[in-house]
């Protein structure tokens, strides 16, 4: 029989239906093979971009020449551009702005690599530290309100390029996903004095029902009112509400996991198309005590119709006890860690 079952932090009620449930084999999941061709995110390529923003690259290097680890550019097609001014105003009943912020891809290697599972424990963890120095750089502009870092992989996903890489886009507004959550868990620290993420980690270690990956300052689980097969967010154990005020030991650990997540899920699900998206507090807001960042996994193998659109509801054919037990039977090789660590080289340039 089918459940409804309702997400603690936003109110969203999603069904979970285990009658129309396929087993995750049954699924069109995989990637296609790597294409061959012109890459312009390949080390060479520079020039076929447009200029860098931000790099992490080799002390003898120059701007948009070959020597970069990590490389920053402005998106060629962006949302919202960084030049001019807001110009809010409003026609009758109907508010309107300029489109101004900032649309900026990571590319988060050289080399033509198509997952971040892929990149070594040093790469990864530039890729992250390279986040946290967008926002908190973007975060000084006083126009600028909310920094969205995404991934997409795949076609299914909406990727482009093959080519591992992740967006950064900055919004002069908070996202209406981002405001219902920062209402809900805002409403349920009003009521309980608790933050609601903090509560979610301590039952999810307590039941381990959903629990995908344990580790002494990150977990990994199947959300309880998973809206997407596989879906799993990944939190700090610590509470913290802003992505950008991580610090670099917290950075080692998290490439790790994430790493390790990500192998995860490529080696249960045979390399699907996914999205990772981080969601933390706004620019304008001091370290909340009722909100905490956190990273949502969302393998894409069901699609959204027409029920979904019209009402909201989520259906999900796999409940989420039942991905996190599928995902923790995989076996991966035993994690290792490097014993250097390279984060934010002081030849950044910016």
């Amino acid at each position: 029989m089918s459940e409804l079952r309702k997400d603690t932090i936003v109110g969203r009620w999603v069904i979970i239906a285990k009658n129309r449930a396929k087993r995750p084999h049954d699924f069109e999941m995989s990637l296609p093979s790597q294409r061959s061709g012109f890459c312009p995110f390949c080390e060479g390529h520079e020039d076929k971009t447009p200029d860098e923003i931000a790099a992490y690259r080799d002390p003898a290097s120059e701007p948009n020449r070959q020597g970069w680890r990590v490389r920053v550019v402005p998106n060629k097609f962006p949302a919202l551009r960084v030049e001019g001014n807001l110009n809010k105003r409003g026609e009758g009943i109907y508010d309107l702005m300029d489109g101004i912020g900032a649309h900026e891809v990571i590319i988060e290697s050289p080399k033509h690599l198509r997952s971040a599972s892929e990149l070594s424990d040093e790469e990864l963890r530039e890729v992250l530290w390279m986040y946290r120095d967008r926002l908190v750089d973007l975060k000084k502009d006083p126009r600028l309100v909310y920094g969205m870092i995404f991934k997409n992989v795949g076609a299914a996903a909406g990727a482009s390029l093959e080519h591992t890489h992740s967006q950064l886009i900055v919004t002069p507004i908070v996202p209406i996903s981002v405001w219902e959550e920062m209402t809900g868990s805002l409403e349920f620290y009003n009521y309980r004095g608790r933050c609601v993420f903090c509560d979610i980690i301590q039952q999810e270690l307590a039941t381990e029902r959903r629990v995908v990956l344990d580790r002494p300052d990150f977990i990994a689980f199947c959300p309880f009112a998973s809206r997407f097969p596989f879906e799993t967010w990944i939190l700090p154990k610590a509470h913290a509400s802003h992505f950008e005020n991580i610090q670099k030991n917290e950075v080692e650990g998290l490439s790790f996991f994430l790493k390790e997540v990500i192998s995860t899920i490529e080696a249960a699900l045979d390399r699907p198309a996914y999205n990772y998206i981080i969601h933390t507090a706004p620019f304008d807001s001091q370290e909340l005590e009722h909100y905490h960042w956190h990273i949502e996994i969302i393998p894409r193998m069901t699609h959204i119709a027409g029920f979904e659109w019209g009402t909201g509801f989520y259906i999900n054919p796999v409940p989420p006890e039942e991905a996190a037990a599928f995902l923790r039977s995989v076996e991966r090789p035993a994690p290792t860690r490097s014993t250097t660590t390279v984060i934010g080289s002081p030849t950044a340039t910016s």
